[in-house]
């Protein structure tokens, strides 16, 4: 042990490394940490995923600012196996709630299993998916299988981890503008593939419908699991 935090204190700042840069984080004291972490778990703890939307504007600027935030998650071997595409023309957003409905339908009428139905009873949704055409943008998240880097093909690394690591980012800069988000996934997803024309290395992740809710939008009366059913610590 007394070996091991002896490395834990090991000064690394006169180490050199070729391509690196000296981390410059924020650290705060005890009492001030533990009242942001604990700020932050209940302002997080107000999102919701939300239905009903307005198709009041929002600037794209602040799309732009969410998806930057959303594409500094980490990723396998940095190398960042996303692509987010903004769909804010109402005809394209016509042709994939099409498309979309098409494929709920038959999801609720013979895919899904008499379960999976009743799972989704308590939240009132059917192949009815407005949304997609009311919200102002659809932020359709592919995965990269692998990259193409001046006409060469460049392997990644634990795409489907580092894409829901980006959306799950993506959700709370949402969240921290003021709006709100869906994460849709009308499975199978390959029509939003053909619709925006992505190539073949990319592949549809989530369709994320966001904007302003509708007025009096309502979501379930859900509770979250309590931290004894989601943390344990050895």
């Amino acid at each position: 042990m007394a070996q091991l935090e002896s490395h834990q204190t090991k000064d690394y700042t006169n180490m050199e490394h070729e391509n690196f840069v000296l981390y410059r984080g924020v650290q705060y004291p005890e009492a001030e940490m533990l009242q942001r972490s604990r700020d932050f778990y209940e302002w997080l703890n107000q999102r919701r995923s939300v239905r009903v939307f307005s198709d009041r504007p929002v600037p794209r600027e602040v799309i732009d600012n969410i998806i930057m935030a959303a594409s500094t998650a980490p990723s396998g071997a940095h190398k960042q196996p996303w692509t987010f595409c903004v769909v804010s023309d109402p005809a394209i957003k016509t042709a994939i709630r099409e498309a979309a409905e098409a494929e709920e339908y038959t999801n609720y009428h013979g895919r899904m299993s008499d379960e999976w139905l009743a799972d989704l009873r308590p939240f009132g949704t059917d192949e009815h998916k407005p949304f997609l055409e009311i919200a102002p943008y659809l932020i359709v998240v592919f995965k990269k299988s692998y990259d193409v880097v001046n006409g060469e093909r460049q392997k990644c690394y634990y795409v489907n981890e580092s894409v829901g690591l980006a959306c799950g980012l993506l959700l709370a800069a949402v969240h921290h503008a003021g709006l709100v988000a869906l994460t849709h996934t009308p499975s199978p997803m390959n029509f939003l593939q053909k619709i925006l024309n992505r190539p073949e290395h990319e592949k549809p992740f989530l369709l994320i419908p966001v904007g302003y809710p509708a007025d009096g939008a309502q979501v379930p009366d859900l509770r979250r699991k309590q931290k004894a059913d989601v943390v344990v610590y050895y």
